[in-house]
């Protein structure tokens, strides 16, 4: 099967089969870097991600791809849709804020304070649930900055199920990835 593009890369040689590999190297380490570069301009750990189930049905449907920001100085209001990641949990929800807590610290402990205040608690919800997510919270009351990766900036529909299809058949995953490797390796360009 694979006969064809063996002999192939035996006719290009050592150093051809290391510049391509150098190449296919430095593809992926320039979607890192651009990765990490949207990361530092968008204030989060994953400016873009895909929403995995219907719960913000009608908003977002299972397989949108969604924009993130997260800037330090802006408050999260009612009703805006956030990205957040609860402690012991490896996927992150996307949910619509329900309910805003503004808290200041004193030596004791936290009191309610302004709107100024700079701690903000919240509480979500999912646009298609019935209750709030305080039993997805893991024991937590509310939700802290901490555990917000981003408030929702944009959204392409369906395109995140490219990704979705490789987390539920890996086999498809393994297969594009090989195939692109391959093609990587035996381009003579």
């Amino acid at each position: 099967m694979f006969a064809d593009e063996l002999k192939a890369l035996r006719r290009l040689g050592f150093r051809h089969v290391l510049l391509q590999i150098l190449n296919f190297a430095s593809v992926l380490a320039s979607g890192l870097m651009i990765w990490k570069g949207l990361g530092l301009i968008t204030n989060t750990e994953s400016p873009i991600v895909v929403v995995l189930s219907g719960s913000m049905e009608p908003a977002f449907y299972r397989g949108d791809l969604l924009f993130l920001t997260n800037p330090p100085n802006q408050r999260y209001e009612i009703g805006d849709i956030t990205v957040y990641k609860v402690p012991g949990a490896d996927i992150p929800i996307v949910h619509r804020v329900l309910e805003t807590r503004d808290l200041v610290s004193n030596n004791k402990g936290m009191v309610a304070a302004s709107p100024l205040a700079q701690e903000q608690l919240l509480l979500t919800k999912g646009d298609n649930n019935h209750i709030d997510d305080i039993e997805l919270y893991q024991g937590l009351e509310w939700l802290e900055r901490r555990h917000i990766i981003g408030k929702v900036r944009g959204f392409l529909p369906y395109v995140g199920y490219v990704t979705i299809a490789m987390n539920d058949f890996p086999q498809f995953k393994y297969a594009l990835l090989g195939g692109l490797g391959l093609l990587a390796l035996i381009q003579r360009e």
